[in-house]
């Protein structure tokens, strides 16, 4: 497990957020597991990002993965109905480009939303999740200002207007965890077996420990509209965001 390897596959997502087409061989075929690669650009989901859609191209056959699941191997979900590649197979591994992208843009932009508001409130994130273009981010939060909707959405988008870059970086564990405020959630979620921690930087405004993919710089994110501020309970405030260009 970790940065660069899930069982037995070598993860390429990680390493090149903007690679989607590569070589890799099939390790295990099954019908009810699912299919392993050597190598693998799929993003497998976590952290509220969901899994990456894509193909495999082999010998004049397709077959649509549409699904990750995760234990000592990442098994690749094929479509119902679609053929398995035999183990041993040299297959092509293509990642949907317009899910991918809209993905990236997305994580980023609730990284950005997530600096705003832990630099201008001081809330820390107490859950999230996301699709592609859309997403919520959850904050304890128990005071809100009542212009509070407009000034974040103003907030957030001179951001992503000033084209930060994004840069990551792998540290091992106990250097990572003395950068301050790494942390953006309520609970430390990275697992304690894992020896390297990956640190997304939004530079000058927000660095975190992160797992997801992202874009290169905050202008690619695009503009980012605040559809909804909604209270979940006495200081939790969930916030709704989505990408409109």
């Amino acid at each position: 497990m970790g940065v660069t390897h899930h069982g037995r596959t070598h993860r390429l997502d990680l390493a090149d957020p903007t690679l989607r087409e590569w070589a890799c061989t099939v390790l295990a075929a099954d019908p009810e597991q699912g299919i392993v690669l050597d190598r693998s650009a799929f993003y497998p989901g976590g952290g509220g990002q969901p899994p990456d859609h894509g193909v495999l191209l082999w010998q004049g056959a397709q077959t649509r993965i549409v699904g990750t699941r995760k234990g000592d191997d990442l098994w690749l979900i094929p479509a119902e109905g679609d053929p398995l590649p035999p183990v041993g197979t040299a297959v092509t591994g293509a990642v949907e480009d317009a899910r991918r992208t809209m993905l990236m843009r997305t994580h980023s932009g609730l990284h950005v939303l997530c600096g705003v508001v832990f630099r201008d409130f001081g809330a820390l994130v107490t859950g999230g999740n996301m699709e592609p273009g859309e997403a919520r981010m959850d904050f304890n939060l128990p005071e809100v200002p009542p212009d509070f909707k407009a000034r974040i959405e103003e907030l957030v988008n001179a951001e992503v207007a000033a084209d930060r870059a994004v840069a990551v970086r792998v540290l091992p564990r106990e250097e990572a965890l003395v950068l301050p405020d790494i942390i953006r959630t309520q609970s430390n979620l990275i697992p304690p077996e894992e020896q390297e921690v990956r640190i997304v930087d939004i530079v000058g405004l927000d660095v975190q420990a992160d797992g997801g993919t992202h874009v290169a710089s905050t202008a690619q994110i695009g503009k980012v509209q605040v559809v909804k501020v909604e209270s979940k309970g006495r200081a939790n405030r969930r916030v709704r965001v989505r990408l409109v260009d």
